[in-house]
């Protein structure tokens, strides 16, 4: 029975692939990986499972993303709020993310950036995840932006902090900036500054919030909201997200 189920799925992601054409694969996909802890939870297994199994999906998510010719992708793995809970809970989860980063740039296959306020992390591993950046700025192939102790309205703070820091040093006075600040001037000090803002931006677990992912990047973008916890998340979720995109007519804010 479960083989005639695995060839089920193949046919119907064949089919789901030949209706996609390639000019309408998003260039830039954000993920929300949502859902680690209460897939856990539901098997009676402890949180740090959970954990694992979601970055065990991460990269097989890559290598789809890969097949797809996908330029970006944004995976949200650890918010602001979350380095709120208790250190037994933290400190699991941040394991898990500095040994996945490490994984992730020793495959020589993508460009590892993390993103996010590492300020906020403890010494250790936010070196660990600014070596598997470095180990990664010459790969040739997808970007993949790691975004830990990452929060929307954290990541504007530290935009304008940085935006008056540089013209502090230019000598600009208050009233000159306010005179000529504008939106590219704020997209300049952004963590993603220089990349294109997402396409598309998948949730998992069933929740229909954005919860500040990408507060100012996702203004025009597409959402997706599957009900499947991230270790479940299936190549067959994954191409119905870039079906129900594709079908979509962008208005871009019309």
């Amino acid at each position: 029975m479960a083989a005639l189920w695995s060839l089920a799925y193949d046919l119907y992601e064949r089919r789901i692939l030949r209706s996609l054409s390639q000019d309408k694969i998003p260039e830039h996909i954000g993920v929300m990986c949502d859902g680690n802890r209460r897939w856990a939870r539901a098997l009676g297994g402890e949180v740090e499972g959970g954990y694992v199994a979601g970055a065990d999906k991460i990269e097989e998510f890559l290598g789809w993303c890969d097949q797809l010719k996908v330029k970006l992708v944004t995976l949200w793995l650890l918010s602001t709020d979350n380095l709120a809970r208790p250190a037994h809970e933290v400190e699991p989860l941040l394991r898990v993310i500095e040994d996945l980063v490490e994984n992730l740039s020793t495959t020589g296959r993508w460009r590892i950036k993390s993103v996010g306020a590492l300020d906020l992390l403890p010494a250790a591993s936010a070196a660990r995840l600014k070596a598997a950046a470095d180990a990664t700025s010459d790969v040739a192939g997808m970007t993949v932006n790691i975004a830990v102790a990452y929060g929307g309205r954290r990541e504007l703070a530290d935009a304008v902090r940085s935006l008056l820091h540089d013209h502090a040093k230019q000598g600009t006075t208050i009233e000159q900036l306010a005179d000529v600040i504008d939106v590219e001037h704020i997209a300049e000090h952004l963590y993603t500054r220089g990349q294109p803002d997402p396409d598309l931006v998948i949730r998992t677990s069933g929740e229909q919030r954005m919860s500040g992912f990408l507060l100012w990047q996702s203004v025009h973008s597409e959402f997706y909201f599957c009900e499947a916890k991230w270790p479940d998340f299936r190549r067959t979720d994954f191409l119905r997200a870039i079906r129900a995109y594709a079908a979509r007519e962008r208005r871009f804010g019309g």
